[in-house]
């Protein structure tokens, strides 16, 4: 008989599901598993020292159930818990949890790693599926459910003894998604009844793990809702996700799941785990928070979390990384770069067009709120547009670009970017405005303008001029109905270039006595062409007249 290789997973039967028209309005609780389910599939795991500074900084960061390890899985992982326990490193808020397989020795030796522990919870799990039972357990679904019972007695037994701290219990129908669902519910009834004392201030955390992902996120949401409409005691357990990323869906299924009523979820920052990770927590958590949502984890310097992450883990964070990656808020396109640089100057507008203080094109989320900087949110290159060119101008150096000077300076910036045939810096974007435009080379070369005003008429201006063309040095005398127009008329007499200028646009840069103006300057030339020059000096006058000289050297290259 011939069979697909694959095929299209069955649809769970719900036909009045009610997730598809429900929204997350509060947080789930949030629980890491950084360092077991992310910690045991790094190339080369942390070590205890590099285990501990992650684990503060989980706790800086907000967390409140930190999974730290599997304590029966070898001596290293079982010291781990000591230390933390017996140096009380543990903040008084945070629950610590451990995890074993359903097996008496190893329940064990678990629960004599939590000996002294404040505040716990012991996860213990059992794959359910029949995958794992016929090739794996080689078990019955009676004996499947005798044995995970008889592990919920053990650790209830064990846990009772130990009367000065708050152990709470976790259990994990494993490969969830892969199970007959009304079999989980059987099993999680008789795991509940085994426990005996859930209650609604101390729930029992009933886990379901999306193990391995073959379905899509809407049916992990369609168990979900099943799951919680249908287990007896709903008000007296804690439905948590826990999903894997196989087809790259992670985030989507978990956000449906919570829709569908699951109360908390457990991952990873970063998404490390087992193949191709556990859910982004870092990605799901901020895509709470973008949607008004107080989350509870404070991400606001998450560059100082990637570096941390990336440092302790050896394993690099993709550029395209939602909210962490180095072009996680970066425009390449010129009209998005330009889109980008309006936005952000109509900020102001935002809370009456909009009903909230963030809408900016292209950017979901303020860089801010994640400890990142505007000047690093648009990169040039050959395909920026005058927009991004003039924005990172503007960030960086306080320089206003006129906007009939922007297609100008973008033609040089990508003539540039093109030639080195990479993406360029900001300080290389500002070495082409100077080169281009201040200090353009060309045959000319202001030496001074000494302008004053008629002894009889203020408003006409009298003046000397000294030019170098081509070395050598040319003295003229300047009459006009103001400074730069005596300038100009003394120019025309020097240079042979039939050009008058239009209106100009100056600007003050800095404040105080070290600030600067600047002048640019466009000369209309005889066949209607403009040319821009850019001058800088602490004085406007002289700045226009610098500017002329730029402008008319950039005319004789021409």
């Amino acid at each position: 008989m011939s069979v697909p290789k694959y095929k299209i997973p069955e649809m769970i039967h719900l036909p009045d599901r009610q997730w598809p028209s429900k929204s997350i309005t509060a947080s789930p609780q949030w629980c890491s598993v950084d360092l077991r389910d992310g910690n045991q599939a790094l190339p080369d795991p942390m070590d205890p020292e590099q285990k501990f500074e992650y684990f503060q900084m989980l706790c800086e960061l907000g967390f409140k159930h930190i999974e730290i390890g599997f304590p029966s899985a070898s001596q290293d992982e079982f010291n781990f818990f000591r230390r933390l326990i017996e140096e009380d490193l543990i903040p008084d808020d945070v629950f610590i949890m451990g995890l074993t397989q359903s097996r008496p020795h190893l329940i064990e030796r678990t629960l004599e790693a939590f000996k002294g522990c404040k505040r716990g919870i012991v996860h213990a799990y059992i794959a359910p599926s029949d995958l794992h039972m016929r090739q794996v357990f080689g078990m019955e679904r009676e004996q499947l459910v005798e044995m995970a019972v008889a592990a919920t007695t053990q650790i209830r037994t064990l846990a009772d003894a130990m009367p000065g701290s708050d152990l709470h219990y976790e259990f994990s129908p494993e490969e969830f998604t892969d199970t007959d669902l009304d079999f989980t519910l059987e099993l999680c009834e008789a795991v509940f009844a085994a426990w005996g004392k859930a209650t609604s201030e101390k729930p029992l955390i009933m886990n379901l793990p999306a193990t391995v992902e073959r379905r899509p996120p809407n049916h992990y949401a369609d168990m979900i809702e099943y799951f919680c409409r249908n287990f007896s005691q709903r008000d007296r357990i804690t439905v948590s996700l826990h999903s894997h990323n196989d087809q790259g869906m992670a985030v989507a299924a978990t956000e449906l799941a919570l829709m569908a009523g699951a109360d908390r979820v457990e991952g990873t920052l970063f998404g490390h785990g087992e193949r191709t990770g556990n859910v982004d927590l870092v990605t799901s958590i901020n895509n709470l928070y973008s949607r008004g949502i107080d989350t509870g984890i404070d991400f606001s310097d998450l560059a100082g979390v990637a570096a941390t992450v990336e440092r302790l883990t050896g394993m690099g964070i993709y550029y395209r990384q939602p909210y962490a990656g180095s072009y996680a808020f970066t425009a390449f396109s010129g009209s998005h770069q330009d889109a980008i640089n309006k936005g952000v100057h109509k900020l102001s507008e935002a809370p009456e067009q909009f009903g909230m203080g963030w809408k900016v094109p292209y950017l979901h989320i303020d860089p801010a709120d994640v400890g990142r900087k505007f000047e690093r949110l648009i990169r040039i290159n050959s395909q920026s547009g005058k927009g991004g060119i003039a924005w990172v101008l503007e960030q960086d150096f306080d320089i206003e670009i006129p906007k009939a000077m922007q297609p100008e300076l973008s033609k040089y910036v990508q003539s540039y970017s093109e030639s080195v045939g990479r993406e360029i810096s900001i300080d290389e974007v500002h070495a082409v405005f100077q080169s281009e435009f201040v200090s353009p080379e060309g045959p000319y070369e202001l030496v001074g303008y000494w302008p004053r005003p008629d002894d009889q008429d203020p408003t006409f201006i009298h003046g000397e001029v000294k030019v170098k063309v081509n070395g050598e040095e040319k003295r003229v005398e300047a009459d006009g109905n103001g400074p730069i127009s005596a300038f100009v008329n003394a120019v025309r007499e020097i240079v042979d270039i039939d050009f008058s200028v239009d209106n100009y646009h100056e600007q003050a840069i800095g404040k105080g006595a070290d600030a600067q103006a600047l002048a640019y300057v466009p000369l209309k030339l005889a066949d209607n062409g403009v040319i821009f020059g850019v001058g800088s000096d602490s004085n406007i006058d002289q700045a226009a007249v610098k500017a002329i000289v730029a402008g008319l050297n950039r005319i004789a290259k021409t």
